[in-house]
């Protein structure tokens, strides 16, 4: 229980920073490198508060595993990728094929989440999913830095509110969730789980 109200306190305070910074504009001020960074950092942090808080690892097994597969439906933000293109606010080399990507792993999670399989096929699904959806966000955030260290400004779009907060709370989250199912899949298998 407390561990549970600890972690929505400490998700609203770091929604509401999020917030404060898009607002704000600090990303815009911030070097190429410090974004990616900063994306880095929370996804080290939360990782490692799963890792190694007991308490934090409990409140987080005792969410149901495709809840955190159904997370993933939020990387539907592909779309407006895609239409921030058409508009030329977003180039090509990020915007499509990052958030075909982001659509494609959004589009299976339903599946995944939600097909009546016996519990051996729904990990292997989850797995290869999981694979799919961590090389996915990957390779968005490595193309992000290749063009922002090309041509800062290519990239505003995303250091404005609401595309904001996706480095600072939502590229973090889908990180950490994919490693977190990796170790979940890994110790179910191994009978800890």
């Amino acid at each position: 229980m407390a561990a549970s109200l600890l972690a929505r306190l400490f998700f609203w305070l770091w929604f509401g920073a999020a917030l404060a910074a898009g607002y704000l504009g600090w990303l815009q001020k911030l070097p190429p490198l410090a974004v990616p960074a900063i994306v880095l950092g929370l996804s080290g942090i939360l990782i490692s508060a799963y890792l190694r808080v007991g308490a934090v690892r409990a409140w987080v097994d005792a969410i149901d595993l495709r809840a955190l597969v159904l997370l993933h439906l939020t990387r539907f933000v592909g779309i407006y990728f895609l239409v921030l293109h058409q508009r030329g606010e977003l180039p090509y080399a990020f915007a499509v094929p990052g958030g075909i990507g982001d659509i494609i792993v959004a589009a299976v999670a339903l599946p995944v989440a939600f097909a009546p399989l016996e519990p051996a096929a729904r990990r292997r699904v989850i797995r290869i999913w999981n694979v799919v959806g961590l090389v996915d966000i990957l390779l968005v955030v490595a193309t992000a830095v290749r063009l922002n260290l090309a041509d800062p400004g290519q990239l505003r779009a995303l250091l404005r509110l609401p595309l904001s907060l996706l480095p600072t709370l939502l590229v973090p989250l889908i990180i950490a969730t994919h490693i977190i199912i990796f170790v979940r899949l890994a110790r179910t298998e191994r009978g800890e789980g």
